[in-house]
């Protein structure tokens, strides 16, 4: 093997935390680790927090190690607590079957599949029809509540009140380590920083069942330099389906990231050398805004490819200029009637998502921090009509500050 995966990751600032630091390295270095991943499958899409840990799986299929990717078919109808002050909402399990075929196709762009070089996994097919007498006396008897409730996943919903449902979420996947231990020599969980707790009750309970080692490591979230978790917008989440998030879209996304955070994105969500990474890191004040471009397009081509990321770029480049491509800019389209009989500045801003409420476009507008084909506009009463479109996008282009930006046409 090349260099060690480990030294990798954590080079590029994915490891938070590990079980065993020192032996996790060395056996990456001298095997091939089977190793697995966990997506729940709450959407018909992947979104921008999960493709943190899809680069970690490509780094380690990469470096000569085998993913298994598994599909939450059956933890899903329970829902993951950690982060939450609330249930996740019931779904049916056909709803899950099909947003776990979506995570699968999507998975399959990034992750070679074939001739067993990664695996597939769905928990349905072990945690569907368990026997519930069984599995307490196989599984249940090695879990105390006590511990369990210390964790930090359960923390926050213990004070609005903690269902018996829930809890069940760590022993079900601490089981589907075990599970995947036995079915495929899975010795490595990886996962999210949030999911920590539920890698130790896998861990302990391979211990516990085959007085096997297994062992367990963490990435860092994507956040904002406040601690926030990343990967939402004022529209909702950044999807890597084009359907629901496009191109364009998320290239402005990763575009418009805080200047303290590009250096960390790129190590993470690129895989430029880390000599680029810490050299586009290094620039200030205007110059910073290069890296971002850099940034968004190399994120946005291992996502959506090559092409599509030229497109997006060059539409972007292109706004700056006043020329653009109008079908890749994020676009809201009504009827000529609706033109014809006039639609104001702040209908406009509310329906394609670039102000909350009309209170809040109205602030923006006075404040002078918008502007209309290109021309400021603090006139919170004003009312187009088709002969205020632009000749170069047939419609009207508005911007609010220096990230949103959005057209407004008629629908063809």
């Amino acid at each position: 093997m090349s260099r060690n995966v480990y030294d990798i990751l954590l080079e590029r600032g994915f490891i938070e935390q590990t079980t065993h630091e020192e032996e996790i390295r060395e056996l990456l270095g001298k095997e091939k680790v089977t190793f697995y991943i966990g997506f729940d499958a709450t959407a018909d899409s992947l979104t921008a927090g999960h493709f943190l840990t899809v680069m970690a799986m490509m780094h380690m299929q990469q470096a000569g190690h085998r993913p298994i990717a598994l599909l939450g078919g059956g933890t899903t109808m329970i829902g993951d607590p950690t982060g939450r002050s609330d249930m996740r909402t019931m779904m049916t399990r056909e709803t899950i079957a099909r947003n776990a075929q979506r995570f699968k196709e999507q998975l399959s762009h990034f992750i070679d599949f074939d001739d067993e070089k990664a695996i597939i996994a769905n928990n349905a097919d072990w945690l569907l029809n368990l026997n519930y007498m069984e599995f307490l006396r196989d599984i249940g008897t090695h879990f105390s509540v006590n511990r369990m409730l210390a964790a930090e996943c359960y923390k926050q919903r213990m004070e609005r009140g903690l269902t018996f449902f829930e809890l069940n979420y760590m022993i079900m996947q601490s089981y589907d380590f075990l599970k995947l231990y036995q079915l495929y020599g899975c010795r490595l969980q990886l996962g999210g920083n949030d999911q920590w707790s539920n890698i130790l009750g896998g861990v302990d309970l391979i211990r516990s069942k085959e007085q096997k080692q297994a062992y367990g490591l963490t990435f860092k979230l994507l956040t904002t330099s406040d601690g926030k978790k990343m990967g939402k917008t004022m529209k909702g989440a950044v999807w890597l389906d084009k359907e629901k998030t496009s191109p364009y879209e998320f290239y402005q996304y990763w575009r418009n990231v805080e200047d303290v955070k590009v250096e960390e994105f790129l190590g993470l969500l690129t895989f430029l050398p880390m000599e680029e990474v810490r050299r586009l890191g290094a620039f200030k004040d205007e110059k910073i805004n290069e890296a971002k471009e850099i940034l968004a397009y190399e994120v946005t081509k291992i996502v959506h490819g090559e092409e599509e990321a030229k497109k997006a770029r060059d539409a972007a480049l292109a706004m700056f200029g006043g020329a653009m491509d109008s079908k890749d800019i994020p676009t809201t389209s009504y009827t000529k009637e609706q033109f014809e009989a006039g639609i104001d500045l702040i209908t406009l801003m509310v329906d394609g998502g670039q102000a909350s409420t009309r209170s809040d476009a109205r602030r923006n507008i006075m404040q002078g921090g918008v502007s209309v084909n290109n021309e400021k506009c603090t006139d919170v009463t004003k009312v187009f009509t088709q002969n205020d479109f632009s000749e170069q996008n047939g419609g009207i282009f508005i911007r609010k500050g220096k990230k949103s930006y959005h057209l407004y046409n008629i629908a063809e």
